[in-house]
C-alpha cells in the first residue's frame, strides 16, 4: 500500500500512528491538570525560599530550580519536565508543586530545565540534561546538600530523558514515568515535525537500543489507562531492562492516565512517592 494510508509501524498508518502517541487528545481534562499545577507550583515558589534559575550551562534553558528539605543533608530528587521534547506549555516553573509532598518526607527537589526543539536537537537536549545531573553533583554540596545522593525522575519526554541519565555513574536511581524508549515511532510520526529526527539519531537516542552494562535501580512506571502505545512502550523496556540483569522493575499506577500519574509523586501515599521511599531504604 502507497501514499497516506500506507503501513508505517506496527500495522500503523500515519493517522492513526499520530493517534497513538496523542496524549493530549487522548486526555479531554489535560489542559485543567496543567493549570492546576502552574497554580500549585506558584504557590511553592511564593511560600519556599527555593535557589531559582541555577546555572548549569551557558544557554538561556540550561537552569535548574533547587527546594531544599529542613535537613538539606537529605537525598535530591532531580525532575524532568515531559511535552514531547519541543516548546509548548510545559516548563520546569510549572513542576515545583512536587515540593508539596517530597520537603516534608526530607527529600530535596531540583526541577531540570533544557533547550527544547526545534532550537536544539534530541542529541543536545540530551546532553544538556545529562550535564545538568553532573552539575548537581559537582555543586549541591554547595547548598549543604548530598552530592552523592542523586535520583533522578522524569515525566513523558523527561521520563525518556531519566533513561538516558541511567548510565552516568552520578546518578544513585531513577523513575521513568509514562516514558518513550524507543524513538522510531516518534520519528514516523506528527511530532517529527519539530524534532527532525533521522534513522539515526532516533536510534542512538533509543534507551530500549542501548541498555547500560551497569547501572542503578530504575522503576519504569506507567498508567494504566495511558494510550496503548505508551503502556508497550513501558513495558517492553521495563522487560528488556531487567532481562539485561539490570536492577529494578515495572510500576503500572492503577486508573493514572498519562497526566493523572504525576499525582501519585506529588502525594505522600503516592504509589511513585512509596517507590521513590523504597529506593531511598525508608
Amino acid at each position: 500500500m502507497t501514499g497516506a494510508y500506507a503501513m508505517l509501524y506496527r500495522e500503523m498508518d500515519r493517522a492513526q500512528l499520530d493517534a497513538a502517541y496523542n496524549n493530549t487528545a487522548a486526555v479531554p481534562e489535560r489542559d485543567a491538570i496543567v493549570a492546576d499545577w502552574a497554580t500549585r507550583s506558584a504557590r511553592v515558589r511564593r511560600e519556599y525560599a527555593g535557589q531559582l534559575d541555577l546555572p548549569y550551562g551557558d544557554t538561556a534553558r540550561q537552569r535548574l530550580d533547587l527546594f531544599l528539605a529542613a535537613d538539606p543533608q537529605a537525598p535530591t530528587l532531580a525532575f524532568i519536565h515531559g511535552g514531547y521534547w519541543q516548546i509548548n506549555d510545559l516548563v520546569k516553573e510549572s513542576f515545583a508543586f512536587f515540593a508539596e509532598g517530597l520537603l516534608p518526607l526530607g527529600i530535596n527537589l531540583s526541577v531540570i530545565e533544557y533547550t527544547l526543539a526545534p532550537a536544539a536537537r534530541l542529541d543536545r537536549i540530551v546532553a544538556e540534561v545529562r550535564r545538568s545531573a553532573r552539575w548537581l553533583a559537582e555543586h549541591l554540596g554547595e547548598y549543604g546538600a548530598d552530592p552523592t545522593r542523586i535520583y533522578v525522575a522524569g515525566h513523558s519526554a523527561g521520563g525518556h530523558l531519566t533513561a538516558m541519565t541511567m548510565p552516568l555513574p552520578e546518578v544513585r536511581s531513577g523513575i521513568a514515568i509514562s516514558g518513550i524508549y524507543d524513538l522510531e515511532p516518534i520519528r514516523l510520526n506528527y511530532l517529527n515535525e519539530k524534532l527532525a529526527l533521522d534513522t539515526a539519531e532516533a536510534e542512538r537516542n533509543s534507551p530500549v537500543r542501548h541498555l547500560p552494562v551497569t547501572a542503578g535501580e530504575l522503576v519504569v512506571a506507567y498508567g494504566t489507562r495511558e494510550l496503548p502505545e505508551l503502556c508497550r512502550q513501558s513495558t517492553e523496556y521495563a522487560r528488556r531492562w531487567t532481562e539485561q540483569g539490570l536492577p529494578g522493575h515495572l510500576l503500572p499506577v492503577d486508573g493514572a492516565d498519562h497526566f493523572t500519574i504525576l499525582d501519585s509523586l506529588a502525594r505522600a501515599d503516592g504509589a511513585l512517592t512509596r517507590a521513590l521511599l523504597a529506593m531511598l531504604g525508608r
